[in-house]
Formats: C-alpha cells, structure tokens, sequence
C-alpha cells in the first residue's frame, strides 16, 4: 500500500521551471537504495536530485514538464515511499519506536548468540560432548535470531525482488537464509547418528550445526551497525527542527489604517504562516518576531544573539531593522513585514543547513558506487560457483557447501563495523578529553583542513560581558558611582546590567534598594538610590575628561554606559567580553599543525580587531559585521580559493556556516542548533580542546581508513578462496568473525590517542 500523503491540487500540475522539489522519502535502509533513488530520479528529463540517507530527504530540481506526482510515482516504483514537503518544513519528530524496536531484536539476538555460539563451537570441535536432541536446542537458540531479530533484512529483501533490484539487506538476508538452511537439514540428517569426526577433522569436514552460529552471528553484528546507524540518524534533523523553533506560532497581526494611529487597530491572533508583506504586527516583551521587518513605532531591546551571536541586545525604534527569531526586550513595537515565508533571513539560514546536509561525504560517494555493483557481484559469483562445481563434476554438497561459503563470506560485517567501531572508541576517548566525535563527514575531512574559522563571542571569548573599567568625574567616588549605577541595574534584566550588578556586589557586597525604578527603552535604564536620580545608559554629551575615556574604550571595542546623578554627568562604566589565555594557547596550536586562523564575528570592527590581537589572528584575517548570511557568504568564499576550512561557533547565527564548512566545530556551551549542525562538539569550557579534538579526528581517520582497506582486501582475496572450495562454510564465518574481531582491535587503539 502506498503511504504517500494526498497532495494539493496545485502540486499535481507542473510547477515553474527551475523549481526545487522536497521529498520525504521513506523505506531507505543502506547507501545502496541511496543510489538507487538518485538513479531513479535522474532518468528523468532534466531531473537532478540528492539524496540524504540520514534526513530521509531528496532534494530535486526539477523543470517544468516534470510534476511533483511523477517524482513521487519515480520513487515509489524503485519500491519506497514518498511525499513532498514544504520547503522550509521542519524534519518530522525522531521515530522512537523504531529505534526502540531495533535496539529490542538487538538485544533479543545477543542474548542468544553468545550461548549458541559457545555451544555451537564446542559440538563441532569435540563430538562427543553431543548430547541427545542436542539439535532441539541448537536450533532453539537460532531459529528466533535468523527469523525474528532478522525479519528487518530479509522484509526488505523481499521488497527488493519484487521491484528487480538488490541491496545489502538482499546479500544478508540470503546469506542467513542459506546458511540457516543448510544447517537444518544438516542436523536433520544427524540426528541419531554417532559422532565421526572431531578436532579438526570436524571444522575441515564437518558434519553438524555447522553455520547456524555463523547465520546468527551476521544477524548480529549487522543489527548492531544499523542499531548505531539509526541513533545518529534520529539526531540528523534536529538543526532544522531547532531553527523552526525560532519562528513563533502565532502572532499578533494589527488591522487598521495606520494613518489613524494604533489606537484605532484591531488587533487579532493569527497564524505567524499567514502574514504578508505590508502587514502590521505587534511585538511584545519576551516575544520572538516572526518575519523580517521594519520598527514602524515603539522602542524595546532586541536580544540578536540567535542571529548575530553577540550577547548584548540591540536598540530598536522606529526605522529600525529586525529579523525572525530576535527577541524583544523591555518594550513594545509594531512591526511592518518586509520578508516572509522563504524569504526571511531565517528561513533563508534552515534551508542553508538543509542543502549543506545533502552534500555526500567522499567516503559515502565511494560507499555508494561500491553497493551499486557489489551485492549483485556477489550473488553471481555464488551462482557461478554452484554451477562450476557442478559442470567439473563436484557433488550436489560440495558446490552448495562452496556457493553458501561465497555468501557467507561476503557479508559485510567487517566493512559495516570499520567505521561504527572507529567511532564508538574515538567517541568514548573524546569523551575524555572533552570533545564529543558526532560522524565520519569530521573524521575524514580533517586531515585536509588548512583553515579555522573562529567565531568571536562565547568561542574566542567568554561570551559574557564583564567590566572592564570605571572612569569618574573629579570629585567623585568610584565605590559610590558603582553602588548606585548597581543598585539601579539589578532591577533590570538587560545583559548590561546583569554585568554591573555583578561586578558591583564581588566589589561591594550588598546594594541599596533602589525606588521608583523606571525602564527607558532603548536609553537605559532609572530609579532613586540613597535619595538621589540616578540614570544609567546611553553616554551622550560627557565633560571633557570623560569623553576621551569613552573614545579610548570605544576604539578598543568595548561597551561604555554613562551613569548621571541628579542630572549630571558622575562617570562611566566599561564592558567587555573577556578573552581567556586558552583561547592564544589554542591559536598557537592551531598555527604549530599547518592551521590558518580566521576571525569571523557580528560585532564591531573594533571589538574584532581588539580580540584577535590578544589571540594573534592577523589583521587580514579579521571579518567584522558579520550576519549569518555574510558567514556562509565568507565560509563559501574560501572554500572557492581551494581551501578545506574547519568552522568554530556556538550560536544559532554560526548554524549555517557550521554546516556549509568542510568541517563544523561546535563549542558545547553554546546553542542547541549550533551544537546540532556541528561535526563536533567542544564540551570542555577550553578552547585548547579544539586542538586536541584535531589531532583525534585525525587519528580515527587514519583508523578508519585502515579498517576499510582491511575490510574490502578481505573480501577480495576471501571470495576466491571460498570460490575454490577452500573454505568451506564454517571457516568461511570463523574467517568473517576475524576480520571483525581484526577491525575492533586496530580500532580500539584509539583508546590512548590526542594526548594519551
């Protein structure tokens, strides 16, 4: 039955050329049906299409003779289902069920196998330990792993024959089959008869439970790879699903002739979706803003950091500028909707990940031609070798015995476990070391990145403001100035303020209370200290001996506020985000490995410049005012000079240049969304880590790599040997635990890698 969702009528018709099409495609399980759909698709007259295996989404463009109908019809005739989605839609919620009930049928199999394979292993080595329906039990422990734990692959096998391709799941499916039937009619066969071999004699010419274990086994193993597989799959579409969060629901939409003022507005709830250009909407305090826009009345502050990473809000009134997903603090506007839909810089920022995503890795590209070709090489070789056997004369037994062992040891146990293991090991290692290892796209970019990105704020900084200084007029008092301005800040909740206050009581102790507290939107703030006005805001006309203070602070990229007692002019305070020693250590490091530190940050010139001096990043390499935009715009730019390039953030703003890099590098105290779109995550509060998580990303490449080239030698050099008869099934599975057992082992070396 066909699960694609009832379309529009506006989709069955032929969309405008040069359209892109998004589809959700479901019933994906290897890179195989990856190729398979892209194959598929491209077909088509002027059809190009990618397609992620971890989204479970096609992006396709597509002219105008090809309908969104005949694209999900492609699909589904390849034998998956389809639906299009909305371009800016959101990933689905994670299917948990289906995680949960993979990780049950891995369990289930585990806790089988591992006795069926000690008992398996000790009948076949010493006969004589049989003991009467010794074959009941062997069967017993088997026939729920091969049937029910494996059910999965050979579903799935099953879908494939009848759409004529193959797959992984076809070559695992008939390798469990074939070994699970040869073995049941092996031990029908024994069953009563005494033992004749034993030692070796019983692994060369066995006769007996010879391959359940070894059909259990790949049950197993291969459960476990998809197990892992589908955790991190689950976790892929959390950068769009965090950026959607962004966007409000619902807003408050004014109806009314502005000419008239607001008091003649209605003002209605609606659906933030059915907003359009022109309209007139409300913001009020705590809100987010839902589409990119104009301040028509009205002042507030403007928390940007999700969209420019800094940390202290902006002032709006009208005229100003504003952007979906910034949040309004201490005040109310009426905003006029310049963007909406697709069309606003967030929407522009989640369709930028989404497209960044899709790219395929080169270790999945070379993955994706080998699966192509390599499942229905396999089951000619086997067929070719039954019927070679058989035209040379050998026995029904002997060439089925030879075509079972091709299968068996050809099932990719050792390639599905090269990289899964690499990752688990380089996972638990940077686990200690701080850093959090999220996929291979890091590990096999790594060794090829010649430049670092380095967002600013919260990366190279501390990502809190802090006072930097306090200048007075003569005559006045620095603890005196300070209580005040900090007994007048703490009613606030401005990041400012909250940095004053906190100075104020490490310097001072406890506050007074302040009265009549007053907020002045897009000023400062105001309230009655000790019987005295006192004002904190905006530095505006300043005596002399303060105004050259505040040029000097200003030119070096900090943050002055003035404070006024009873109208004049006391002095002023000084913010900055402080920059740790690690972050130089870490700068150093990088530039000692062949690294070229970049800055990229939203703040101020000057702010900029005075950071990467203290960190050493040249000056040619500082980038200021940056927006999300603009970063990708710089990340893109580099990469077209020829340079692989590593981007470091933390903010929801860094999102989209994460994942449009080479490589992203989160820092962990930073945005859920940046962390999602990251190929690794900084824990430690160090930005030296960033140094150590380069030299392990390093070394698990070099340890995947060496997994694959031992995984794809094995089985080139394995299958002729079963070909010819050399191998029969048993040693075929003791062959294939080996180059697993082989792969684990030069994996777990990286127990003691980056500084062990």
């Amino acid at each position: 039955m066909s699960t694609t969702a009832p379309m529009p009528a506006e989709t069955a018709t032929e969309a405008p050329a040069g359209r892109t099409v998004e589809l959700a495609i479901g019933g994906m399980t290897c890179a195989a049906c990856v190729g398979r759909v892209e194959r598929k698709l491209r077909k088509l007259d002027g059809v190009r299409a990618a397609v992620n295996l971890a989204t479970e989404r096609a992006v396709v463009s597509a002219p105008a003779g090809v309908g969104d109908e005949r694209l999900v019809e492609t699909v589904e005739k390849a034998g998956y289902s389809a639906r299009v989605v909305a371009p800016d839609a959101a990933p689905e919620p994670e299917d948990v069920d289906a995680v949960r009930r993979l990780r049950v049928r891995l369990a289930v199999a585990l806790v089988l196998f591992v006795p069926l394979a000690d008992l398996s292993l000790a009948l076949s080595l010493v006969p004589s330990l049989r003991f009467p329906f010794w074959q009941l039990v062997v069967a017993a422990l088997a026939l729920p792993v091969v049937g029910w734990a494996a059910w999965p692959f050979h579903r799935a096998a099953v879908a494939n024959l009848r759409h004529g391709t193959t797959s992984m799941d076809t070559l695992v499916s008939l390798g469990v089959v074939a070994a699970t039937a040869w073995s049941l009619v092996g031990l029908v066969a024994t069953a009563g008869q005494p033992p004749v071999a034993s030692g070796w004699q019983a692994v060369l010419h066995p006769t007996g439970p010879l391959y359940l274990e070894v059909a259990a086994g790949v049950t197993t193993f291969v459960l476990a790879g998809r197990y892992f597989e589908a955790r991190a799959r689950r976790r892929a579409g959390g950068v769009m699903r965090a950026l959607a969060l962004l966007r409000p629901d619902e807003v408050a939409l004014l109806e009314g002739d502005p000419d008239c003022g607001t008091d003649g507005d209605t003002e209605r709830r609606v659906p933030a979706a059915v907003l359009r250009v022109g309209d007139r909407f409300v913001v009020r305090p705590g809100e987010r803003i839902a589409v990119d826009g104009t301040v028509e009345s009205g002042a507030a502050s403007v928390d940007t950091s999700a969209m420019t990473g800094e940390s202290v809000p902006v002032e709006a009134g009208p005229g100003t500028p504003v952007v979906a997903g910034t949040i309004a603090t201490g005040g109310r506007l009426v905003v006029v909707a310049d963007r909406v839909g697709a069309d606003t810089r967030l929407a522009r920022m989640i369709a930028a990940v989404e497209r960044a995503q899709a790219e395929k890795s080169a270790t999945q590209r070379l993955v994706d031609r080998i699966s192509s070709v390599f499942v229905p090489a396999v089951l000619v070789i086997a067929a070719g070798t039954l019927v070679g056997w058989l035209l040379a004369g050998g026995g029904a037994q002997q060439a089925l015995a030879a075509a079972v062992a091709v299968v068996i040891i050809a099932c990719p146990c050792a390639l599905g476990l090269a990289t899964p293991t690499a990752l688990m090991v380089a996972s638990g290692r940077g686990a200690e070391l701080g850093i959090f290892v999220k996929g291979h796209r890091a590990l096999e970019t790594v060794r090829a990145v010649d430049t670092i990105v380095l967002d600013k704020t919260g990366t190279l900084t501390e990502g809190r403001m802090r006072v930097a200084g306090v200048a007075c007029v003569p005559d006045t008092d620095p603890a005196a100035l300070l209580r005040r301005a900090g007994a007048v800040e703490r009613a606030s909740e401005h990041a400012i303020a909250r940095a004053v206050v906190e100075h104020a009581t490490q310097e001072l102790g406890e506050l007074p209370e302040v009265e009549g507290f007053t907020a002045l939107p897009g000023l400062g703030a105001r309230g009655t200290v000790e019987g005295a006005d006192v004002v904190v805001g905006r530095p505006e006309l300043l005596p002399d001996e303060l105004a050259g203070r505040v040029a000097e602070w200003e030119g070096a990229g900090r943050t002055v506020v003035a404070v006024t007692v009873d109208g004049a002019a006391a002095g002023v305070i000084a913010l900055a985000d402080p920059v740790p020693d690690s972050s130089r250590a870490a700068v150093d490091g990088l530039r000692a490995r062949g690294l070229r530190p970049v800055l990229l940050t939203g703040d101020s010139p000057a702010a900029a410049a005075t950071v990467a001096a203290a960190v050493g990043i040249d000056a040619v390499d500082v980038h200021a005012r940056a927006l999300p935009d603009d970063k990708v715009a710089l990340v893109q730019r580099l990469r077209g000079e020829g340079r692989t390039v590593a981007m470091v953030g933390d903010g929801v703003n860094d999102a989209a240049a994460l994942a449009a890099a080479d490589l992203g590098i989160a820092v962990g105290a930073g945005a859920d969304v940046a962390l999602e779109a990251a190929d690794l995550v900084l824990v430690r509060d160090d930005l030296r880590a960033l140094v150590t998580a380069i030299d392990l990303a390093r070394a698990t490449l070099g340890t995947i790599r060496g997994n694959l080239v031992w995984a794809f030698g094995y089985n080139v050099a394995a299958i002729p040997l079963a070909a010819s008869g050399l191998l029969n099934p048993l040693l075929a599975g003791a062959a294939m635990a080996l180059s697993s057992l082989l792969v684990v082992t030069n994996s777990l070396r990286l127990r003691t890698a980056a500084g062990g």
